[in-house]
C-alpha cells in the first residue's frame, strides 16, 4: 500500500498539513495538486478548522513542480496544468481558513507559489526560496508572476523572476517575502502553532471578514477599498460576536467567542 502524499493532523481549530513526497523533495504533480484541493475542501466542510499550517516532510517545503512529468507537455497541456495549479492555489488564498506556510527548507518554483498563496509565511533559517523557472526556459505558472509582485513590489519581484536565483531566509525576510525567520534548532511548527493559537482566540467572523476585505481591497483602488471596509465594519455590529468581544473588554474578562 502506497504512503499518503499528504498527512493531516487536527488539533481543535488548527490543522497541520504535511506534504509527504520527501524522496521527490515534495515536488508538485497533478496527483498532489488534486490531493491538496481535496484536503482543503474537506477542512472547509468540517466546520471546525480555522487555521491551516502547510509544511513539507524532509528537507524541502516544496522544491517545485515535477519536471520529469512536465518535460513532454505540449503547449495546450502546459496551459491546462498552469490553470490547475492556479486554481488550487487560488482556493487556498480565497478560503475562509487562515493559512500559514511553515517553510522548512527549499521553497522553489511551485513551492514558493504555494507559499505565496498562503496568508502568512514563516521560514526556517535554512530555508531557500526562489522562482528558478527561467533557468529551464520556463516562467512561473502557478501565480508566481502575479502574487510575488503584489507582495514585495515590481522591482524586487522582477529581480527574483528574471535571475531565477535563490535567496536565503534572512534576505526573504528583509524584502517582506517571509513574515518571520525561526533560528535553526528552534521549533518551526511550534512557532507557527503559537501564531495559530493567537488567531484562534480572536473572533472567528472578524478574522474571516478581515481576510476577505484585505484580499478584495488589493484588487481595487484605495477609495473603493475603504468603502468595502466601511460596509464590512458596519456588518460586524449586526452580529453577536462583536457584542461579546466589546462586552468582555468593558467587563475586563476574556471573551468567549465559542458560545456565539
Amino acid at each position: 500500500m502506497s504512503e499518503a502524499i499528504t498527512i493531516i493532523k487536527k488539533e481543535g481549530g488548527l490543522a497541520i498539513l504535511e506534504i509527504n513526497r520527501p524522496s521527490a523533495l515534495n515536488a508538485l504533480n497533478e496527483e498532489l495538486l488534486k490531493q491538496l484541493h481535496q484536503d482543503l475542501g474537506s477542512l472547509e466542510k468540517d466546520g471546525q478548522t480555522r487555521v491551516l499550517i502547510i509544511t513539507g516532510q524532509g528537507k524541502a517545503f516544496v522544491a517545485g513542480a515535477d519536471i520529469a512529468k512536465m518535460k513532454d507537455l505540449g503547449a495546450s497541456e502546459a496551459e491546462k496544468f498552469s490553470a490547475m495549479g492556479q486554481g488550487v492555489f487560488d482556493a487556498i488564498q480565497a478560503s475562509s481558513i487562515v493559512s500559514i506556510a511553515a517553510i522548512n527548507g527549499f521553497a522553489l518554483g511551485g513551492g514558493l507559489e504555494l507559499a505565496l498563496a498562503c496568508d502568512i509565511r514563516i521560514g526556517s533559517e535554512k530555508a531557500k526560496l526562489g522562482l528558478p523557472e527561467v533557468s529551464l526556459g520556463l516562467i512561473p505558472g502557478f501565480g508566481g508572476t502575479q502574487r510575488l509582485a503584489r507582495l514585495i513590489g515590481y522591482g524586487l519581484a522582477a529581480e527574483l523572476v528574471f535571475s531565477g536565483d535563490m535567496i536565503g531566509a534572512s534576505d526573504a525576510h528583509r524584502i517582506g517575502l517571509l513574515n518571520r525567520v525561526v533560528k535553526e534548532g528552534e521549533d518551526l511548527i511550534g512557532v507557527c502553532k503559537q501564531l495559530a493559537e493567537s488567531i484562534l482566540k480572536k473572533g472567528p467572523e472578524a478574522v474571516r471578514l478581515a481576510k476577505k476585505i484585505i484580499l478584495e481591497g488589493l484588487e481595487t483602488n484605495l477609495s473603493k477599498g475603504q468603502v468595502l471596509e466601511q460596509k464590512a465594519f458596519g456588518s460586524v455590529f449586526a452580529g453577536k460576536e462583536s457584542k461579546e468581544g466589546m462586552g468582555a473588554f468593558l467587563e475586563k474578562r476574556t471573551p468567549n467567542f465559542s458560545k456565539e
